[in-house]
């Protein structure tokens, strides 16, 4: 397993099991749900933010269905929106669309034609997506029709470790703990979920995993991914 992003001050490096880097200075996250970004890779965004790469973020669904009772229907969108900017993403890098939660397999093909047309706005030189591996419904509809929508960038599948029976770990970024309490902020935003008492939004899970992760590379903190496609 090699350790990814050891460059230091200059732009993070995609690097394959065979030691090939590849340069990404524009990102396209793709979230099927408002948080799932966060969750996944929020520790390494803070990083790539830091090191001055052009950071894009997509949520398919708002979950309205997954709020406490008696919220505004748009609460999660709001607070997504909080989190993005708390973690350094403008909002003019954000795309919000209202599929509604776990039927985005019935919007499939929408969700191809809004990945397409994000792929000739943002142009990135690589996507971060739900791992393959991921079971949520919603998750695995991102994950097949991201890979299929963008077949000529790096991409990278990030992991929800409640979706997961197995992940396989092909890539580690290595972060600070600066980045894990940027990730950890952004988490806050979230307090509808908060309220709900999920428990991988807790401060525990969250650091737990990083050393987890790190411990992995012989690093205090790392964010682990799973290597779909490497463009070098």
């Amino acid at each position: 397993m090699q350790l990814v992003s050891e460059v230091s001050l200059e732009r993070p490096r995609a690097v394959s099991p065979n030691g090939m880097a590849a340069m990404v200075e524009r990102l396209l996250i793709l979230a099927p749900h408002t948080d799932d970004a966060e969750l996944g890779c929020g520790a390494t965004v803070a990083r790539f933010l830091e090191m001055g790469v052009d950071v894009n973020i997509a949520a398919f669904s708002t979950a309205e269905a997954s709020l406490p009772p008696n919220s505004n229907p748009d609460r999660l969108g709001q607070e997504f929106l909080r989190a993005t900017k708390t973690l350094g993403i403008p909002e003019s890098k954000t795309f919000v669309y209202n599929y509604p939660v776990r039927q985005l397999g019935y919007h499939r093909q929408e969700v191809l034609e809004e990945l397409i047309r994000l792929r000739r706005e943002v142009k990135p030189q690589g996507v971060f997506l739900p791992a393959g591996t991921d079971l949520h419904q919603d998750h695995q509809v991102v994950h097949l029709e991201g890979v299929r929508a963008f077949k000529d960038v790096t991409v990278w599948g990030y992991e929800l470790p409640w979706n997961h029976v197995t992940f396989s770990a092909q890539a580690f970024v290595r972060i600070q703990l600066s980045h894990l309490e940027r990730k950890w902020e952004a988490l806050q935003c979230y307090q509808s979920q908060l309220e709900l008492g999920r428990s991988y939004f807790s401060w525990e899970f969250v650091a737990g995993l990083a050393r987890l992760r790190g411990t992995q590379v012989q690093e205090e903190y790392a964010e682990a991914f799973e290597v779909i496609r490497i463009k070098c």
